[in-house]
């Protein structure tokens, strides 16, 4: 049921004065929130210690082996609506997401980051204006990039981030490398994996942290069988990358003959 819309600003206006902007900002991401979307929370999950960086909720291992080599690469977890992002195994950032409906999911499996637009437009809807978009698979027009986070799965097939998330993300991802002419791919971008199930209908697992704080953690495991069938591809195109840009760097510094 809905909670009465009294009660709710009382206690909407409880958590404005007992918490800073920024930790609000954190609670709300924590429950898949922006503050434009706030209204819709009926229940929060607020931490003990407010951690404006997240790291200290992250519910996705600290250093997965098995990516040591991995320069770069990027999850989005369907069952608990969350990215994270990876250097040579360490997680350096993670964070909510909204990704694709029900009726609109978002496609699962190896994907790489391919072309990026500080301001997209939506291909479903014009009136969509689509912040730091990173296309992530040109056909189907799916890419990450900031939108609401309504607290549950609601996009269009994309996958929507916080703001400052997808700032981030837009600065650090790298592109793909294209052929003369641009027909075809020369180097892939930064890999992405999206994996998993949402329990659609069911209890929002964030809402089980409020009794179990670690009730949404991803394990060293369950990363590895995610990882492994994708590996020898994800090492292949880097080293195919490394390859095109050195390339690319020692043509530029070919001097013409007189």
């Amino acid at each position: 049921g809905q909670i009465p819309k009294k009660k709710r600003d009382s206690a909407m206006a409880a958590f404005n004065k007992q918490f800073s902007e920024e930790e609000r900002y954190t609670i709300l991401a924590l429950n898949r929130l922006d503050s434009k979307n706030k209204w819709r929370a009926d229940t929060l999950a607020i931490p003990d210690k407010i951690d404006n960086t997240l790291m200290s909720y992250t519910p996705f291992p600290t250093y997965v082996e098995k990516l040591k080599d991995v320069k770069k690469i990027v999850f989005f977890s369907y069952p608990i609506q969350a990215y994270s992002v990876y250097e040579n195994g360490k997680l350096i950032k993670w964070g909510p997401t909204s990704m694709g409906k029900k009726t609109a999911q978002t496609k699962r499996g190896l994907m790489h980051a391919n072309w990026k637009k500080e301001l997209a437009i939506s291909t479903v809807d014009s009136e969509w204006k689509l912040p730091f978009n990173v296309n992530v698979h040109n056909t189907l027009g799916i890419g990450w990039h900031q939108y609401d986070l309504p607290g549950f799965p609601a996009s269009h097939s994309c996958l929507r981030l916080l703001m400052d998330d997808a700032k981030f993300m837009y600065g650090w991802v790298d592109t793909w490398v294209l052929n003369k002419g641009g027909a075809t791919v020369k180097a892939h971008g930064t890999p992405v994996i999206v994996f998993g199930d949402y329990k659609w209908g069911g209890k929002k697992p964030w809402k089980n942290l409020i009794t179990d704080p670690h009730s949404n953690d991803i394990s060293v495991e369950e990363m590895n069988g995610i990882i492994e069938p994708e590996l020898p591809k994800i090492m292949e195109e880097q080293k195919n990358r490394e390859q095109v840009i050195s390339e690319t760097a020692a043509k530029s510094q070919e001097v013409p003959a007189a």
